[in-house]
């Protein structure tokens, strides 16, 4: 009888530390929040499939050796990074004129994030360290040198989809509850506030953990 692709005690072992690790709010998990106050239940959704994309992107360059990549070129890995911090700053700033701009003006509309959902999410976690020390640190000893390393990073990977998805459309969805209110101006001003806040402290996030 052929051996399962994934040892089941060990994949046991790796649901419990993706269950803590997709509920640990971080720069991902606070996203999402903004995100569904901002542009609602479609938007927190899109925004998780964004996130999700990028997800996959790090699987695959998982499959191609990150981890020797990262020790070969940690300046590039750094600079990506901070690159998107930066984005994410400006996300916050663009809130945060949002909020004044409707201190102002009571009638004028909440400032979106950006463009697309989807892309916010992806630039995100793209450069989300949480996500390299991931590929780098926790996935590494759940591989099986002695088994095929795609059959295993397709199952590691379901696991990591799927708590992801649960996590950040909880967070994004309990966002979206509260941007029915969002037609109030007083409240509009509040959370237009908060979600500036919230995206400036996820970039604090990833500069501190470079």
């Amino acid at each position: 009888m052929s051996r399962l692709p994934v040892d089941p005690h060990l994949y046991l072992t790796f649901l419990g530390v993706m269950a803590v690790m997709a509920l640990t709010p971080g720069p991902a998990n606070l996203f999402s929040v903004a995100n569904g106050v901002q542009r609602g239940k479609a938007g927190a959704l899109a925004g998780v499939v964004g996130m999700n994309v990028a997800t996959l992107v790090w699987f695959g360059a998982a499959a191609l050796g990150l981890g020797a990549l990262v020790h070969a070129f940690p300046e590039i890995f750094r600079l990506i990074s901070i690159g998107g911090a930066l984005y994410v700053v400006w996300l916050g700033i663009n809130a945060l004129r949002g909020a004044f701009r409707t201190a102002a003006d009571p009638n004028a509309p909440v400032v979106r994030l950006g463009r697309s959902a989807i892309v916010d999410g992806f630039m995100v976690q793209i450069a989300n360290p949480k996500a390299i020390l991931f590929f780098t640190a926790v996935l590494p000893p759940f591989l099986d040198v002695e088994r095929p390393a795609a059959p295993q990073l397709a199952l590691f990977a379901c696991a990591t989809i799927g708590m992801d998805v649960l996590s950040m459309s909880a967070y994004g969805l309990g966002g979206a509850a509260l941007a029915r209110r969002m037609s109030e101006p007083r409240f509009r001003r509040g959370f237009a506030l908060v979600t500036g806040v919230l995206l400036l402290a996820a970039a604090g996030l990833i500069v501190s953990r470079l």
